[in-house]
């Protein structure tokens, strides 16, 4: 802390700062000498050429986390005046005593700052603003500073050959001039050849670019990932502007944590700035841009479309395209009543309304009635499945507004409630025939125009996977083209791509006939099928590159859904939609196509980037626990997997599920199976914790409910197998033995039995269990008893715990905590003595003469015996041992009678 800036001044500009931006704090430094230049929080990313690499050096701009700002008491704030774009001095604004000054050459977007002096004027560049004070005061510049200052207006005036350049502008120059500023650095820098990078940016920029006519306006809007910050990608969008001869146009770039936003207009009825405001940033109605942190690429392009919508066309209302009277179900319906009333109306969704007052308390879908009919639940009230945590609109809102709430939170129907009471309903199809038949075309005779994409993750794939299986998605996405079939990769696969812990297991989708895609897939990779004919799916077993065995999943996607208008994007990909939406959760529910001509397009029709961003787990329908109740133990899985939440509305019917009993109609067999792969988890205390507060264990037996002691023997386990694993041992451990011997822990022997019986253990399985939990007890009581009279052999030790199974063993060290001589006794059993084997065998007490038979084990034992204990060590001693130990066996002694030690030494 002692070797922070202390400052009580300071100046600084807008996040993602500008050439304007750099040079106004430099020029406000000349009128604020006692003030700290604080550099704006994108400015240390901004390592495309050395000249700005050297500003924070020459003219001694310091970092935010170079400073304790507490004491500051004057923030000077140049080229903004809105709070939402300085979220680097955030804290600071808060300071108490704070004294703001803007200097600003932006129009005023309705959230100015509360300043003390403020200076904003519609000129070219703030620089220059600031360039006339300086001039007003006769303040001299030396060379350096008055070339800085030159640059920020000659950046902002595009060379005084934008539109907003005034004569002000070309007097600052003038001052400028006088000081020595030099044009040639200014040009280099202005008008600087592109590098590779840059050329593969435009390229990319014009490549994804696609037309859309609002109005009659041709608004263009593109988009690009970056791997790394472009601290110069606007000025790579004016290059396309002037390339193209485009009128108006927004590029969005993917860069780290958030999306930027560059806006341009050319045309008085597109403003810039009021459209980038929406999202948090601004500028002139000719140049704009916003930096977005908590949003999607896609969520952002579905909310710009809407966005210029309402700019363009402010006239179009929710009231005025709304359908009234609605139709709607009250809260005393069952849901055989409500299926009735929208079936009979052609309704796919219906408002929910209060019996008593009319308020609009939620909606219920057709499909989720229908199902719930289909589970003999249509006798079950509305409210029981009903979304409750809807959003409503009032006759006045903009279309904008309910583009948002459809498309963004995928909401079928927006109740238009006016003084409390519904007024009418604007639905999904209302939305769709507005912007599809009246507003927003895609050109397509416009050279820009590229087939719509959701999102490319193209780049990401490269990245994320080993070269060989990116040319083996490539692969199956050629030959999805040679067969016309779209191919696509989902499910999991894309879900951990997307949260950046890439597995490498490999599921297909695939438009058309799936096995005989698999079959075809097999032959290009010289693999083998096994198909499965009822469900349509295929599995394809190959040889990888290092000669590894592996294998890949193929499925058919349907192909009899399909919705209109044909104009939707969402229209070509309707067959893989439905396949998606038969998944568990959002999370789940992605794929990315493999053909070659769309090569990483994200298809991603329930949010789900939204949802693993926010990370929550949502299912895709109210029915979904009810259809198939292993999704509530899914449900554990993943959100402890990931360290996601649940959301409100899935927990609501998590519980109404079990409310329902839903899981006891679920088999032994499934119920078992899915809770092994709990078992597998990574954190399986966390999993078991939180199924307990949903009482998902007890439900499955009552003895399952954990209480502090088994809470601890729980996570006891995870630690021993964590340890285990440690080893690097050949033989794995079956951990959903070793787990559910913690969870009946303490149990009876018939409330085990139960639980065996509930899960649907064979005979076997049953019998088998019931016997390892008794030989833990056994194997407890003899290494007690061999503990009481002193520390025991290593021979002891092994010949105690050789015949228990691993999972008892490890059962054993986790019941008996680190310290205690029972985890001691099996720890040092499985890590030094349980491999241990003597260094001969029958075939070497054959050559000494001895009839194969019984007492080959035995001697072997034996010989073990001596080995552990530190008797015998080479293999000769051990020979030697051995045949003194038939020779007295074979004259007459007793097993039992044999002294070790009288027979090392010769004695009998």
């Amino acid at each position: 802390m002692s070797d922070l800036f202390r400052p009580t001044s300071i100046i600084t500009g807008h996040a993602n700062a500008d050439f304007d931006a750099l040079a106004a704090m430099v020029a406000a430094g000349k009128l604020y000498p006692e003030a700290l230049l604080l550099a704006p929080t994108m400015l240390e990313r901004q390592g495309s050429n050395l000249f700005a690499d050297s500003i924070a050096y020459q003219f001694n701009l310091r970092r935010p986390k170079e400073c304790d700002l507490s004491g500051v008491r004057l923030l000077v704030a140049v080229d903004t005046h809105q709070a939402a774009r300085l979220e680097h001095v955030d804290a600071v604004l808060k300071n108490p005593g704070m004294e703001i000054h803007v200097y600003d050459h932006h129009p005023d977007a309705g959230d100015g700052l509360p300043a003390a002096v403020s200076v904003v004027k519609p000129w070219g560049s703030c620089t220059s603003i600031l360039t006339h004070i300086l001039m007003e005061r006769g303040i001299a510049l030396n060379p350096d500073e008055a070339t800085m200052l030159g640059l920020g207006i000659y950046e902002d005036t595009g060379s005084f050959t934008f539109n907003s350049t005034t004569e002000h502008d070309f007097t600052a120059a003038a001052y400028l001039r006088s000081f020595g500023m030099d044009l040639a650095t200014i040009a280099e820098l202005i008008s600087s050849d592109l590098t590779r990078e840059q050329i593969h940016v435009l390229d990319n920029l014009l490549r994804n670019a696609v037309v859309h006519t609002l109005q009659g306006i041709p608004v263009t809007i593109t988009d690009i990932r970056l791997d790394d910050f472009m601290g110069d990608f606007a000025t790579l969008v004016h290059k396309l502007i002037d390339m193209e001869h485009i009128k108006v146009m927004f590029a969005l770039a993917s860069m780290g944590d958030r999306v930027h936003l560059i806006g341009r207009s050319k045309l008085e009825e597109v403003d810039a700035g009021a459209v980038c405001a929406s999202f948090g940033g601004g500028g002139h109605s000719f140049a704009a841009s916003a930096s977005v942190k908590d949003k999607t690429m896609a969520e952002i392009k579905a909310e710009l479309l809407g966005v210029l919508v309402s700019v363009i066309s402010p006239q179009m209302t929710v009231g005025r395209h709304m359908t009234s009277p609605a139709i709607s179900a009250d809260e005393g319906m069952s849901m055989a009543e409500a299926e009735g009333l929208m079936s009979r109306y052609g309704l796919k969704a219906a408002p929910i309304v209060s019996a008593d007052d009319g308020r609009v308390t939620g909606m219920l879908e057709l499909q989720t009635a229908s199902r719930a009919v289909a589970h003999k639940l249509g006798d079950q009230p509305v409210t029981e499945y009903m979304q409750r945590a809807i959003r409503t609109l009032s006759p006045e809102a903009g279309l904008y507004d309910a583009m948002g709430i459809i498309f963004h939170l995928r909401q079928r129907l927006i109740p238009v409630v006016e003084h409390g009471a519904l007024s009418g309903v604007i639905t999904r199809t209302d939305v769709i025939r507005l912007l599809f038949n009246d507003l927003p075309q895609i050109d397509e005779s416009a050279p820009l125009h590229r087939e719509h994409r959701e999102r490319d993750v193209a780049a990401l794939l490269r990245e994320q996977l080993p070269e060989a299986h990116v040319s083996l998605l490539k692969t199956a996405g050629r030959l999805g083209d040679e067969l016309g079939m779209a191919v696509y990769a989902v499910g999991g696969f894309v879900r951990d791509l997307m949260l950046k812990q890439p597995t490498l297991d490999i599921d297909l989708s695939v438009e058309g006939d799936g096995i005989a895609f698999a079959e075809a897939l097999a032959g290009k990779l010289n693999g083998r099928t096994r198909a499965h004919h009822k469900f349509r799916t295929a599995i394809v077993f190959y040889t990888d590159a290092e000669g590894g065995e592996r294998h890949l999943d193929v499925a058919t996607a349907r192909l009899e859904f399909y919705e209109q208008p044909a104009a939707l994007p969402t229209v070509q990909l309707s067959s893989i939609k439905m396949d998606l939406y038969r998944r568990d959760f959002t999370i789940n529910a992605l794929a990315i196509q493999l053909n070659a001509e769309r090569f990483g397009a994200l298809i991603d029709p329930f949010n789900a980037q939204r949802d693993i961003k926010e990370k929550y787990i949502n299912v895709l329908h109210s029915l979904s626990f009810v259809e198939d109740p292993t999704r509530l133990l899914r449900a554990v899985r993943f959100e402890r997997r990931f360290n996601f939440r649940a959301s409100q509305q899935t927990e609501r019917l998590i519980k109404n599920a079990l409310s329902l009993d839903m899981l006891h109609k679920l088999s032994g067999s499934r119920l078992f199976n899915e809770m092994k792969h709990v078992f597998d988890e990574y954190d399986v205390p966390s999993c078991l914790r939180r199924m307990d507060a949903w009482n998902l264990l007890r439900m499955i037996h009552p003895m399952l409910k954990l209480n502090p002691a088994k809470d601890m023997l729980i996570a006891g386990i995870d630690e021993i197998l964590a340890w285990y694993r440690l080893l690097y041992k050949d033989s794995s451990p079956r951990n959903w033995v070793v787990y559910l011997l913690g969870l009946c822990s303490g149990a009876k022997y018939p409330e085990v039995a139960e639980l065996l019986e509930r899960l649907d253990f064979i005979e076997r399985a049953r019998s088998d269990f019931m016997t390892l939990r008794e030989g833990c007890r056994r194997t407890l009581d003899k290494l007690n008893a061999a503990g009481r009279q002193g520390p025991p052999p290593m021979s002891l030790i092994h010949d105690i715990l050789h015949p228990l199974e691993l999972e008892g063993l490890l059962f054993l060290m986790a019941r008996h905590g680190q310290g205690h001589l029972v985890n001691q006794h099996v720890a040092l059993y499985l890590a030094n003595l349980r491999e241990v084997k003597p260094d001969i065998s029958g075939r070497d007490l054959a050559v000494l003469g001895e009839t194969p038979g019984p007492l080959f084990g035995e001697t072997l034992k034996y010989v073990l015996a001596a080995k552990l204990d530190g008797l015998v060590i080479s293999r000769e001693e051990q020979l030697a041992l051995a045949g003194r130990y038939m020779t007295v066996r074979r004259e007459g002694a007793e097993k039992a009678s044999v002294n070790l030690t009288e027979v090392l030494h010769g004695r009998t």
